[in-house]
C-alpha cells in the first residue's frame, strides 16, 4: 500500500515580499513554489527547511517557525504529500538556481501578487488563508 510522502517548505521573507522558484521538474512543471523537498529520515523538519533552502538558493535563512500544513494530492502523478511549510527570515545572499535541472529561475513577490499558476502546496496553503507575516 502506498503512503502519503512528508515534504518540507521554506517560506522565505525579506521585508515585504516572499521568494518563489518557477519548478521543470516532472511534479509540478511550470508552476512556482518554495524552496523545498523531502524530509530525509531521522532529520528534523525544520532543519530540512533551511538545507533545502541553501541547496536549492544558496541563500542563508535563518529562525524557522512551523507555519501550516498541507494535504497535497497529485492525482494525475499517483503521488500524495503531507507539506509542513516553514516559515524563515531571510539572512543573506542572492537567490541563485543550484539546481538547473529543477528551478527556472527565482523572483521575490508579494504575499498579495502571488504568480500563476502556483504549485499544489502553496495554492494550498493560500487557500487556506495563511500569511507567512503573521509570524515574523
Amino acid at each position: 500500500m502506498k503512503r502519503p510522502a512528508v515534504g518540507v517548505s521554506c517560506i522565505i521573507v525579506k521585508e515585504d515580499m516572499i521568494l518563489l522558484g518557477k519548478r521543470k521538474s516532472t511534479l509540478g512543471k511550470d508552476t512556482w513554489a518554495f524552496p523545498g523537498g523531502h524530509l530525509e529520515l531521522s532529520e528534523e523538519p525544520e532543519k530540512a527547511a533551511v538545507r533545502e533552502t541553501l541547496e536549492e538558493t544558496g541563500l542563508a535563512v535563518r529562525n524557522p517557525r512551523f507555519g501550516a500544513m498541507t494535504n497535497d494530492i497529485f492525482a494525475d502523478m499517483g503521488r500524495h504529500y503531507i507539506t509542513l511549510h516553514y516559515v524563515c527570515k531571510y539572512e543573506l545572499g542572492e537567490p541563485r538556481v543550484m539546481e538547473p535541472e529543477k528551478c527556472e529561475k527565482w523572483e521575490w513577490f508579494r504575499w498579495d501578487s502571488l504568480p500563476e499558476p502556483l504549485f499544489p502546496p502553496v495554492r494550498n496553503l493560500v487557500k487556506q488563508g495563511f500569511s507567512p507575516f503573521d509570524l515574523v
